[in-house]
Formats: structure tokens, C-alpha cells, sequence
């Protein structure tokens, strides 16, 4: 018991430094007056005895990303709740604090400078794409703050510093798995159409794997389309694919703009088989093609199905809050978050933290986060020495629209 309390004790005069160390002060204040936060339960209200801990969530909240970034601030709040209800960080609640990083590179940037030096977080969640994680990524790395990707599956985003690491399984491993998918329904599939949006960093990277895949699995790669994520009118490249009769079509993308190139493909007549890639991932596309979302496969990095104690914790208070299962983009930034609770668990345990300055605690917070193993809703994962996940566990799911297209869900593949 007495352990208990000093080990508590330790981390709230770390809590302490930390607000006086970035030039704050030891003021408390509650998450629910504070307005990047998000309301929480009395859980992770803070009060006169105790200082919750800060840990960044820099997602879009707004533009065409936020079709995305919206399951991810669900996922991030779950886990807050979640989190804060076991104890938090060894007794000290945690407070997640949200800056909205819009769509492009500059939203992302600015997020992370005003969480960095305005917020004074010891960690950040995001960004949702990776053509910010390279823009934005960097000014972290300079700052020596810890960053955890949660959607970011880019080749070398891990790359980008010795304080960026993520939970989202490279698109190199990932996307072959829904080509394979593809075939395994149809094996005489033989010509392949690929569209791909050309100002999108993980698009480009992800249709550079589905091409090689293609040529992997002996297919006939036929046509490859460009597009914009802001495009809404496809019917010129999908005209030009059709017009090829190809078995298989492939897009990588993102939600809205993939959406309305389904729903124009089969618009213009074309019945064969659609592959999304990961900017697809998300329920938020089915209003867009509807009832036409039907059929489309997509790789997966998480199943609500995924046996485990903390996944069936996830699943029933996603389903709880939302009446629908939970996608992959809330799995993982819940997961990111976890990551950084038993990270600081554990750091807490064995460093005495409240002996160190700032910037040595993150250094020990970002080498803790490397060397731990966490069980999550994605199933039990890891780092590599530079940050890249370790995940065993993949999954191929078939979107199943009713035939009004008033709703559907994602079927995954035995």
C-alpha cells in the first residue's frame, strides 16, 4: 500500500514539472473548461490532489479527411474513458487534448506546434494522413516529443525520426492481401484497372504495392488512372478503364473522392470486382456510393472479432456509443493511446520520473514505448527499434449493402 501511494505521489510531482517545466504553471484546471478537450466522465476530471496527464491527439476534424479522422477521435476517446476508469497512469488520470489537423500538410504542422508549445502534451496521436506524418512528423522529432502514427502506413514514415513510431501496419504488408482476396473469388480475373489520387502520399505509395501485386500475381495491368482527392467527377477516367473491360478495378484513395468513384463506375456499367485500399476503410464511405459500395474488398488491420480481453472491452463500448462495430481507423487510435498508458505505466514503475527534467522524461517515455509489448484491440503488437509496428493479425472484409443502400457493413472473409 504504502508503495502504491509513493509511486502515485512520484508521478504527480512529475505531472508538476511538467507544467512548470513548458513554462505553464501548476494551476489545475478541469478537462470539461478546457476547449481542445473533449468531455470525459468524473474519471478524468481533474481536482485540487490530482493533474491528469496530457497526451496530444492531432487528427482531422474537418475537411474530406475528417470522414476518417472522425472514427479516430471516437477510438481516442473510448480510450481515454477506458483508461482513466482502470486507474489511468498508476492512479493519475490522463486528458486527451485534440487539435484539429485538417486535410493538408499546413493544418497538420500548425496542430502540432500548438499541441507541442501551447498544450504542452508529452506525446501525440496522429496525424490521420501520411502526407502530413511528413510534413508534420519533423517539428516533433526537432522538439524531441514522442509520436505515434495512428493511420500512417507509408513507406518510411518510421524513417522520419528516432521519435516516430506507429501502430499502422505498413501498406506493403497490408494491401497485397485484398488482390489475393480478389482472385480467391474469381481465379480467371486477368486484365486489372488502377486508380490511384496523385496528391496523396500514402495513395501514391499504397498503388506502387497494388501494381507490383498485380504483376506479382501474373495480371495484366491495363490502364492506371489519376485523380485528385478533391475530384467529385470520375467520368473521364473511369470511361477510359471501362472502355479496356478490365476483370479487376483497384483505387487508392480516400473516403469521400473513393466513394463517388465506385458509385460512377458502376454507374457507367462496369460489374466486375473493386479493391479499395486503406483511405476506403471506413463506414463513413457508405453513404457516399451506397447501395453501389456493394461487393468492394478492402485488407484489414483489426476485426471486432479479435478474441481478447481488452478487444471485447473496445467492441461493446464502441457498439455501446455508436450501434454499429467498430472500423479500423477507431481501433487503432484507441490503440495509440494504450500504448502510451502502459508505456507511462511502466516507466512510472521503474524510473522514479518525478527525479527527471522534461526533456529526459520523454526521451525515457519514447525508449519505454519501443521495448514494451501491448496487448490491443489489433491483437498483441510491438515495435522494431525504429518505430515499426510488429502485427501478425490481418484480415480482408467485403463491404454488404442492403438493396436500398439505407445501410451495410463490412463482411470479413473467412
Amino acid at each position: 500500500m504504502n508503495n502504491a501511494i509513493a509511486r502515485t505521489t512520484a508521478l504527480l510531482s512529475t505531472c508538476a514539472l511538467l507544467l512548470t517545466g513548458c513554462g505553464g504553471t501548476n494551476t489545475v484546471t478541469s478537462t470539461k473548461n478546457s476547449p481542445n478537450s473533449t468531455p470525459t466522465d468524473n474519471a478524468t476530471t481533474t481536482s485540487t490532489s490530482s493533474a491528469a496527464i496530457p497526451i496530444g491527439i492531432a487528427v482531422a476534424q474537418t475537411s474530406n479527411v475528417a470522414l476518417l479522422g472522425q472514427e479516430q477521435v471516437a477510438g481516442a476517446k473510448l480510450a481515454e474513458k477506458y483508461f482513466n476508469s482502470k486507474g489511468g497512469v498508476n492512479g493519475t488520470p490522463i486528458k486527451l487534448v485534440f487539435q484539429d489537423t485538417s486535410g493538408d500538410e499546413a493544418g497538420a504542422i500548425n496542430a502540432f506546434q500548438t499541441l507541442i508549445n501551447k498544450d504542452k502534451v508529452i506525446g501525440i496521436v496522429g496525424p490521420t494522413l501520411s502526407q502530413q506524418a511528413f510534413s508534420a512528423d519533423p517539428i516533433a522529432e526537432r522538439a524531441k516529443i514522442p509520436i505515434i502514427g495512428p493511420s500512417n502506413t507509408a513507406k518510411n514514415i518510421p524513417e522520419i525520426g528516432d521519435y516516430v513510431a506507429r501502430v499502422s501496419a505498413p501498406v506493403s504488408i497490408v494491401a497485397p492481401n485484398s488482390v489475393k482476396a480478389a482472385l480467391k473469388q474469381n481465379p480467371q480475373l486477368k486484365k486489372v484497372a488502377v486508380f490511384y489520387a496523385q496528391n496523396d502520399s500514402y495513395s501514391k505509395s499504397e498503388t506502387e504495392i497494388f501494381q507490383q501485386t498485380v504483376k506479382d500475381q501474373g495480371l495484366e495491368l491495363v490502364t492506371v488512372q489519376k485523380f485528385q482527392t478533391s475530384d467529385t467527377d470520375f467520368q473521364s477516367q473511369a470511361t477510359n478503364a471501362i472502355n479496356l473491360k478490365p476483370d479487376l478495378i483497384i483505387i487508392s484513395g480516400l473516403a469521400a473522392d473513393g466513394g463517388n468513384l465506385i458509385r460512377q463506375l458502376r454507374e457507367l456499367g462496369y460489374k466486375g470486382l473493386i479493391v479499395g485500399g486503406n483511405g476506403l476503410n471506413t463506414s463513413n464511405i457508405l453513404p457516399v456510393c451506397k447501395a453501389l459500395c456493394d461487393g468492394v474488398l478492402i485488407a484489414q488491420a483489426y476485426s471486432p472479432e479479435h478474441p481478447g480481453e481488452i478487444n471485447t472491452a473496445f467492441r461493446k463500448a464502441y457498439t455501446d456509443e455508436y450501434k454499429k462495430e467498430p472500423p479500423q481507423f477507431s481501433a487503432q487510435a484507441f490503440t495509440a493511446v494504450q500504448v502510451y498508458v502502459e508505456a507511462l505505466q511502466a516507466l512510472d514503475k521503474k524510473s522514479k520520473v518525478n527525479k527527471l527534467q522534461l526533456p529526459e522524461f520523454r526521451t525515457e517515455l519514447n525508449k519505454q514505448i519501443l521495448v514494451g509489448t501491448y496487448n490491443t484491440p489489433l491483437g498483441e503488437i510491438g515495435f522494431t527499434p525504429i518505430g515499426e509496428v510488429i502485427q501478425k493479425d490481418f484480415y480482408v472484409a467485403q463491404i454488404k449493402m442492403a438493396k436500398d443502400g439505407s445501410q451495410g457493413k463490412f463482411t470479413f472473409l473467412k
